[in-house]
């Protein structure tokens, strides 16, 4: 028979943190996840994802599932977004909820540009930094489908998709968010311009490192002005590798070096870093993909990627990063701060349920008991 075990509080994810003046009682971070709940007219939050978030309030900081700017943002279904008013009063409806069970939470912003789909666009092309195919998939509402050509974006096109990106960290601030965190990762616009397989842009916006992220750094800048002390954070994922125009060489990661270093220079509160995919045989996150960017810059870093209690405490005691942040973890086991702290076994999800809609898979993932045994310490993101 099981018995009840003594919090483990001795854990550096359970210390207190201060990410850039946004104080965190502990450092275990939910991380963004997709999983396409809203579903009505409009891209409105509903009562679904109120509940979704406040079942996980007792993470020292939550990030929300990625946020359309816009609706030339739009590339994947049932997302919400941050542009309409309905949306602005959904969210405030989750920020509130989660706040009054002593919660803290961000928004992510997102633009998928090139990695779109005309379906997603009422039949129009997506925009990117040139006209090259990023060779990825996108799910539409008749299912995956294969990225087409974009058009290039004209300046006019980059300065309004700023101003949509500062739009939303002004709805984000009235839905009563702690602050934003600008979702530059994966195959979507902003890692687009960083990319040089991509970005073959002549103007100010790409030709070198130093133009390719531009449009990154304009937006960090943009989404700042309407927070006073307010949190702005930045997700990359230096190492991500899909298709043949994302891959992780020598090249990709000297320019994110750059990249990082220049964040210093910008109102960054804490940088989000994704670490490098395991392989097979690998049996722990590799941390000196982290590492790497944590001599770089110099504010709160959390990390993400394959961590689980045991990684995540050493990462954080060997000062590599200052908190950790789950995804997969997080959706299975809504109490996962409290399973760390009492060495808990983690439930698994069911991903046939990821995007499914509905309740299923998404607010009825039980809460831990103390008969559940001991801590399996099963490899998450």
């Amino acid at each position: 028979m099981n018995t009840a075990v003594l919090p483990d509080l001795g854990q550096p994810l359970l210390q207190r943190a201060d990410l850039g003046g946004l104080a965190l009682p502990n450092r275990v971070v939910m991380a963004p996840t997709t999983r396409a709940r809203a579903t009505g007219e409009g891209l409105v939050p509903t009562a679904l994802h109120a509940a979704h978030y406040a079942e996980r309030a007792g993470a020292g900081l939550i990030i929300t599932e990625a946020t359309w700017v816009s609706r030339e943002a739009i590339g994947f279904v049932h997302v919400p977004g941050i542009y309409s008013e309905e949306q602005v009063a959904a969210w405030r409806r989750v920020t509130d909820v989660v706040h009054s069970l002593g919660g803290r939470i961000v928004l992510q912003l997102w633009h998928t540009g090139a990695a779109s789909h005309p379906d997603h666009l009422g039949g129009r092309r997506p925009a990117g930094p040139s006209a090259i195919n990023p060779h990825v998939r996108t799910f539409t509402p008749s299912g995956f489908q294969e990225t087409v050509t974009p058009r290039a974006m004209t300046t006019a096109d980059i300065a309004a998709t700023v101003a949509d990106f500062r739009a939303a960290a002004v709805h984000a601030r009235l839905a009563g968010f702690d602050g934003v965190e600008v979702g530059a990762l994966g195959s979507f616009l902003i890692a687009q311009f960083l990319n040089p397989r991509l970005n073959r842009r002549t103007d100010a916006y790409g030709g070198d490192r130093i133009g390719r992220r531009r449009l990154l750094l304009e937006i960090v800048d943009a989404v700042a002005e309407p927070w006073d002390e307010g949190c702005v954070g930045v997700r990359l994922g230096p190492y991500w590798t899909e298709g043949p125009r994302f891959r992780a060489d020598e090249e990709t990661l000297a320019d994110y070096d750059s990249l990082v270093t220049e964040l210093n220079e910008h109102p960054v509160t804490y940088l989000h870093l994704r670490g490098r995919d395991r392989g097979p045989s690998d049996l722990a996150p590799d941390v000196g993909a982290i590492a790497r960017y944590r001599r770089q810059f110099h504010g709160p870093m959390i990390a993400n990627n394959g961590f689980d209690r045991e990684s995540a405490n050493a990462l954080i005691e060997s000062g590599d990063a200052d908190a950790v942040s789950f995804a997969t973890h997080f959706i299975a086991n809504p109490d996962l701060v409290t399973r760390f702290a009492l060495g808990r076994s983690l439930a698994v999800g069911d991903r046939d349920t990821y995007y499914a809609g509905g309740a299923d898979g998404y607010v009825d993932y039980p809460a831990s008991s103390w008969r559940d045994g001991a801590n399996t310490d099963t490899p998450g993101r």
